[in-house]
């Protein structure tokens, strides 16, 4: 059994596919829960797509999508938060235009600038392909993205949930707001190559969603969706690896049964208190 545990990492590109894997998910895991109090999954999706004209642009000139990470970020991060602060259409509705026009824009210049780019791995992730450049990339993005929040754990924490009584108190609101904006955009550039453009969104719900239905404070959602996010991605990891499958959709699926078991533990939990009270 231990033998069959460790045998994939009789390769580099497996070692180097597993920190990866770690790095992305607790990167992600770690922002998920204050993603999902603060009802920004849309937003998050429409920053994974607004990254393609920029790996685009970025590619032609030389750079990998990794090397693009903390410049992407913030250039992403900024031009969302000026255009939905700057629009009367509503937020929803301005990030569905900015969701939709990059995306377009990003395919458009991929075929006038002629860049070489596997778009299935793009969209869907390709852990395996990472080298020992991403890996260290990656990891320096969880440790900063980490620091920051630690940093600012308590205003993030209470912009989070109340914003009006943060701006009250005297706390700098819109620099709150930036700053989490490009702490999310660094975590989606950074685990592109792990779970694709279109996924990244699942490993950033999903696991706190899950998190959120076994915690009873935030601060203890934050833990859980970091071991439900790992959980996923390293399982997902040895799924495509023993079974041919891509692995972007396997750390997913690996986290969409994460959360199904904790919706029916929550369930049956809910049910045994009330029996208990009925029965009282």
């Amino acid at each position: 059994m231990i033998d069959i545990f460790l045998e994939p990492f009789k390769y580099d590109f497996m070692i180097r596919s597993l920190i990866t894997a770690i790095a992305s998910g607790a990167m992600l895991s770690t922002l998920g829960p204050f993603t999902i109090n603060r009802n920004m999954g849309f937003m998050a999706d429409a920053m994974a797509h607004a990254t393609l004209p920029i790996i685009a642009v970025g590619v032609f000139l030389g750079f990998s999508i990794s090397e693009l990470g903390v410049p992407a970020a913030i250039l992403i991060a900024v031009l969302l938060g000026v255009i939905i602060k700057n629009t009367n259409v509503g937020e929803d509705t301005a990030i569905g235009i900015i969701f939709s026009s990059f995306f377009a824009l990003g395919f458009v210049l991929i075929s006038l600038l002629n860049v070489t780019i596997n778009l299935e791995d793009l969209l869907f992730g390709q852990i395996l392909a990472v080298n020992t450049s991403d890996v260290y990339i990656v990891v320096f993005l969880l440790l900063l993205v980490v620091t920051i929040v630690l940093l600012f754990f308590k205003q993030l924490l209470f912009y989070s949930f109340d914003p009006i009584g943060a701006e009250v108190k005297g706390l700098n609101t819109s620099f709150l707001n930036y700053l989490f904006l490009i702490l999310l955009s660094i975590a989606i550039v950074g685990s592109l190559q792990t779970v694709g453009i279109i996924l990244v969104l699942s490993m950033l719900i999903i696991p706190a969603a899950a998190a959120k239905l076994v915690s009873n404070t935030f601060v203890t959602s934050i833990k859980v969706s970091i071991v439900f996010g790992v959980t996923a991605s390293i399982t997902g990891l040895y799924l495509s690896y023993f079974f041919n499958l891509p692995s972007g959709p396997s750390m997913s699926l690996v986290a969409t049964a994460i959360f199904v078991v904790a919706f029916l533990s929550n369930k049956i939990r809910k049910k045994g208190s009330l029996a208990t009270v009925t029965i009282s």
